[in-house]
């Protein structure tokens, strides 16, 4: 009888656009390819960690609901601490929703990716409370504020490694599914006029009585549309370019040297940075995108 190979799942990181991962897993299920072992980076850590602890139908049902409203109720925003958001609301709902499961208890192995501050060097989260490892691997700089753990100050393993395949094959996998988010963000779409890429959003902020909760972020946050042709984007606009850039040219030196079996390629590049409430649309594109390496997924089933 021919042995089965231990199928490996890697996870990108991207910020919103992440939630396609939903979609990509739900697509594998149905050609009939489930992983043995999960890997993820940043919002890849949080689908995987609901993947490996059996709570992904949960997940799923609360992305899908999400509106800009309820992203913004879950920042909690601050001026101190290394970050703009300091992350409690959110990891609040992830232990009453998901799992306070440790990784060593999960349904199947799962490792994050993260990294050291201090070092530079990339840390690979394998043990101990499974959400602890997926708050320091979505710590992106500048966003969420860094995470002490066990002497070491980590954030966002898309520093380092965007996405995780050598996490997935050091995890025993023998043939690694890669789902890369960022493939398409650079070339094809120019950096927005100031206020048109969060327009909208600030203006419901408004609408709901928020504004005295930004403790004063939101021209910073979200310009307004009458912004002039000279200003300057916002920090969110500044930040994600600058995520983009860097997730694009680390993603393709790591899998030059170490590539995946099958590539899956969301396209994603009209979903923002902090657009989750677009969940439906990333978890749609994210199905389409497996459907299009249907041919080479066949082979592992």
């Amino acid at each position: 009888m021919a042995h089965r190979p231990v199928i490996g799942l890697a996870l990108g990181s991207g910020s919103a656009r992440g939630w396609a991962h939903i979609g990509v897993i739900r697509a594998l299920e149905q050609q009939g390819i489930v992983p043995d072992v999960v890997s993820g980076t940043s919002i890849g850590a949080l689908v995987g960690a609901a993947l490996a602890t059996g709570h992904l139908k949960v997940l799923e049902q609360w992305v899908r609901g999400l509106k800009w409203q309820d992203v913004v109720a879950l920042m909690d925003f601050r001026l101190t601490g290394g970050g703009l958001i300091g992350g409690e609301r959110l990891m609040g709902f992830l232990r009453e929703g998901i799992s306070e499961k440790r990784i060593e208890d999960c349904r199947k192995p799962f490792g994050a990716a993260a990294t050291n501050l201090s070092t530079g060097n990339e840390v690979w989260l394998r043990h101990g409370p499974i959400l602890d490892a997926v708050r320091a691997s979505i710590a992106l700089p500048g966003l969420f504020t860094p995470v002490q753990q066990e002497g070491r100050l980590l954030v966002d393993g898309g520093l380092v490694n965007p996405v995780p395949v050598s996490l997935c094959r050091a995890m025993g996998a023998d043939v690694v599914i890669a789902v890369d988010l960022n493939t398409d963000i650079m070339a094809r779409h120019p950096m927005p006029k100031p206020g048109e890429a969060y327009g909208r959003q600030r203006k419901e902020v408004e609408d709901e009585g928020l504004v005295d909760r930004l403790s004063g972020l939101l021209d910073r946050l979200w310009p307004s549309d009458e912004a002039g042709e000279d200003a300057l984007p916002s920090i969110v606009e500044v930040m994600a370019r600058t995520v983009n850039i860097m997730s694009v040219r680390i993603s393709r030196s790591r899998m030059a040297g170490d590539p995946p079996d099958v590539l899956i390629t969301p396209r994603l590049a009209r979903i923002g940075l902090l657009e989750f409430h677009r969940a439906t649309e990333a978890i749609e594109e994210g199905r389409a995108a497996t459907g299009r390496v249907a041919d080479e997924l066949e082979g592992l089933v």
